[in-house]
């Protein structure tokens, strides 16, 4: 393993042999199918900018080929999380994982977009689904009715991600603070529907 310097954080970089050089940091969730990264100040806004105290939480990470390696790694995991993938007892959750994984691409690229934006990053999310502002995510998870025990469950999913890419513990506690943030938006149409 060789190591990449960012200016804030050591990434590590793996060689592979489909792939050159491929950074193994993240973000998210970004960030799920569940939620996303959001500020840790309590807002759907980009505010994890950069700062005079140094770079942007999307610098950190590694940027948007670190962000779509995480995206993409975590998107697969929760197909398979027990409680909110495909053997889900939410029969919502379970029809999504296992007869719509041909939008998961695209989920992949929304997310990767979702996490880019929401970190500080230079790119755009637009929704398919607008919430609250732009970067809300109750309506998109709405007809899910995700409960507070699947969200709970993704966002072990997002923490065991954050391992696997060796997520400094600074970056990890942001990513999975800001996850959380979005735990009453994601779990909305589950509370609803009581």
């Amino acid at each position: 393993m060789t190591v990449h310097r960012n200016e804030a954080v050591v990434l590590p970089i793996e060689q592979d042999s489909h792939n050159s050089r491929r950074d193994l940091l993240i973000s998210s969730a970004m960030l799920a199918s569940v939620a996303g990264v959001a500020s840790l100040f309590g807002t759907t806004k980009p505010a994890i900018a950069a700062t005079a105290s140094g770079p942007s939480l999307y610098d950190r990470l590694g940027g948007i080929f670190a962000i779509a390696a995480v995206v993409n790694y975590f998107s697969d995991e929760v197909v398979n999380d027990p409680v909110a993938g495909k053997e889900s007892k939410n029969p919502a959750l379970r029809e999504w994982h296992t007869n719509n994984l041909g939008r998961l691409p695209g989920l992949k690229f929304m997310r990767t977009l979702w996490v880019a934006n929401i970190s500080g990053g230079p790119f755009q999310y637009t929704p398919t689904v607008a919430g609250s502002d732009n970067l809300g995510l109750e309506n998109a998870h709405k007809n899910l009715k995700i409960s507070p025990e699947e969200f709970d469950s993704v966002a072990g999913v997002l923490s065991r991600t954050l391992d696997h890419f060796k997520v400094p513990a600074l970056e990890k506690d942001q990513v999975l603070g800001a996850f959380a943030a979005h735990k009453d938006e994601v779990t909305k149409g589950y509370r609803d529907s009581k």
